[in-house]
């Protein structure tokens, strides 16, 4: 017969306390994977293109009688706002659905936005589905190439040119500059005095990681300047962070969330956007690299630039202020309906503008938009041309703007690459892949398959083997997939993967084999004579150190595995750890929680024996 008079109530008052606790974290874990029974929805905003002469698209009728007559049965369709809104029978045709609407209806922009449809009172709490990736929601993979070995030579060519610049500047009569294989030297003349020292530490201001070697022949000094090795390596770093960070930015300003932007090997960079079903404005966007800058004329010195008129036009070759500087950037109309760029700088642009243009009022300054590309044999050139120069009327600050815009396509993308921050390197896509829905849907379907197997199984055997503790078991494993989903829901920036569906499959192994480790050693205290309720405690608090170290070791291999893989891989690596966090809280905690709740219940009456 068990007896429980010995510190009875504090040892129930603890109890509660620990089992109340348990009952809150599984109930937020369980309300965050409610949503995931409510799967968004993929809906179709037609509305008329921003600078259209029709100000409003067909009426709703119209457009669904097209849509039907195209094969695309729509579910449902209603006006809102001048903005006509389209649910497909098969919403994994809204791309094909948008397409067809596009050549339809020039006039008209369509959009294809995801909507949630779990209840209002989970979309109040902030509640949302797992982000799918790409292998399960579809959309588009690109992986760029970052030409490093171009952006320093274009860098050596920047600091030459304004090497000219700063000899002119600095009247460093004597001094010259000359290009060579591998970056450029300057010379000083005999009797040219200390010319030199000043020169160079202007321009090692500017460019940091730019090597110099002097030599000094008698009367004629030496400056060469290259980057080192070390000099390489911390240029590339720059570029490369720089590059990521721009990609990221354009990437938010397509309005995509869900994007995985990552570095792959040395100079790649790989980008996946889930739900894209119309890769076309992502490719322009992301694999533009567009920059702009703001010059002053100069005769005298100059660097030659092709002006998108027709013709060439010299200009300092220190821009007053770059791209880097603009805070905003947003599309608009002059006062002959013209398109236009507005600017917003930040405060050193602001300064750079507000001290130029107030000592040079009525004076011409010069934008120059450059732009990689490739040429007929496949070499990336840079193309500048000016696109405007105009006459400085008044004193401006951080906000003006840029006219004469070739088209309203043409100012609305450079406003967006403006806002999202210019290019230092050019890129290249050398790999694009687009995975439909439909496939999305079937890997979905395919590993829901594979995991409900998994688990039927797993449950069937614990059940018959162990028996009421195998039954308490597939409760905690339960569970432990209940709080492993919502934690996935709950977290931001996780990203379920089909590679993911497979951890969740190994995590269903693992908390299971939590479990029986743990009967075993109930078992093994069963056979020493031990009552129910010491066996289930002496069971757990000896498997406790067993389970820790198999857990830890697998955590290690899941961050190396988080840490320098990509894709499929970050995505089970991800899966991986969360699993074995919520393994140890429902296979160790709640399962002994629910372990000790009925044995305890059973002992009160008398003294039972296990059947484990």
């Amino acid at each position: 017969m068990l007896s429980f008079k010995n510190n009875k109530k504090p040892f129930m008052a603890k109890f509660k306390l620990s089992t109340f606790a348990m009952l809150v974290v599984l109930l937020l874990l369980a309300m965050s994977a409610l949503p995931n029974l409510y799967p968004n929805q993929s809906w179709l905003y037609i509305s008329a293109a921003p600078h259209s002469k029709i100000q409003t698209p067909p009426s709703t009728n119209t457009l669904v009688t097209f849509l039907n007559e195209q094969g695309l049965n729509v579910a449902q369709a209603y006006e809102s706002q001048a903005t006509i809104n389209v649910l497909l029978n098969e919403p994994t045709k809204s791309a094909q659905a948008q397409a067809a609407i596009k050549a339809q209806y020039a006039n008209t922009q369509t959009k294809i936005v995801e909507r949630a449809t779990s209840p209002s009172w989970l979309q109040s709490f902030g509640l949302s589905p797992i982000k799918l990736g790409l292998d399960l929601n579809g959309g588009v993979l690109f992986v760029l190439d970052v030409d490093l070995d171009k952006a320093i030579d274009e860098q050596l060519v920047s600091a030459y040119q304004q090497a000219k610049s700063i000899i002119i500047k600095q009247k460093a009569h004597g001094v010259k500059a000359l290009q060579t294989q591998t970056g450029f030297v300057i010379n000083t003349l005999p009797n040219a005095g200390d010319k030199l020292t000043p020169v160079i530490k202007e321009l090692q201001s500017r460019f940091a990681n730019l090597a110099v070697v002097t030599n000094n022949n008698g009367t004629v000094k030496t400056a060469q300047f290259s980057y080192s090795e070390q000099g390489r390596s911390a240029f590339n770093k720059e570029v490369m962070s720089q590059t990521l960070t721009t990609l990221r930015s354009r990437i938010e300003e397509l309005g995509i969330t869900e994007a995985v932007t990552q570095r792959q090997g040395k100079q790649r960079i790989r980008i996946e956007l889930p739900g894209v079903q119309d890769p076309t404005e992502a490719k322009r966007i992301i694999g533009a690299t567009a920059s702009l800058g703001f010059y002053q004329l100069k005769a005298v010195g100059g660097q030659t630039f092709n002006l998108q008129t027709g013709g060439t036009i010299k200009l300092d070759p220190v821009p007053i202020f770059t791209g880097e500087h603009i805070n905003n950037a947003h599309a608009g109309r002059d006062d002959w309906s013209k398109p236009l760029v507005q600017l917003s700088l930040d405060s050193q642009g602001g300064d750079a503008m507000s001290a130029f243009s107030k000592a040079n009022i009525g004076k011409p300054m010069a934008t120059v938009y450059s732009e990689y590309s490739q040429n007929a044999k496949g070499e990336v050139v840079k193309k500048s041309e000016v696109i405007n120069v105009a006459n400085i009327a008044q004193h401006l600050s951080s906000r003006f703007s840029i006219t004469n815009m070739q088209s309203p396509q043409a100012a609305a993308d450079l406003a967006l690459l403006l806002r999202a921050g210019s290019l230092s390197a050019p890129v290249t896509i050398v790999h694009e892949q687009t995975i439909g829905p439909s496939l999305g849907s079937e890997n979905i379907s395919n590993g829901l398959a594979a995991l409900m197997l998994g688990m039927g199984i797993t449950l069937a055997f614990m059940a018959m083997w162990y028996r009421r503790l195998g039954l308490i078991a597939n409760v905690a494993l339960i569970l432990n997939l209940t709080s492993l989903v919502g934690l996935m829901s709950l977290l931001p920036g996780v990203v379920l993967t089909l590679p993911g569906i497979a951890g969740l499959v190994l995590t269903i192994g693992m908390a299971v084999d939590t479990n029986v480790i743990i009967f075993e050693r109930i078992k093994e205290e069963r056979r020493k004579g031990r009552a129910p309720y010491q066996a289930i405690e002496q069971g757990y608090k000896q498997a406790f150190s067993t389970i820790f170290d198999a857990n830890i070791t697998t955590m290690i291999t899941a961050l190396i595995l988080y840490g320098i893989g990509y894709g499929p891989v970050k995505g089970f690596a991800i899966t991986l750890a969360l699993g074995l966090v919520t393994s140890m809280f429902t296979g160790v905690y709640v399962s002994k929680v629910l372990s000790q709740s009925l044995y305890l219940k059973l002992g009160k009456k008398s003294g039972v024996s296990t059947d484990a």
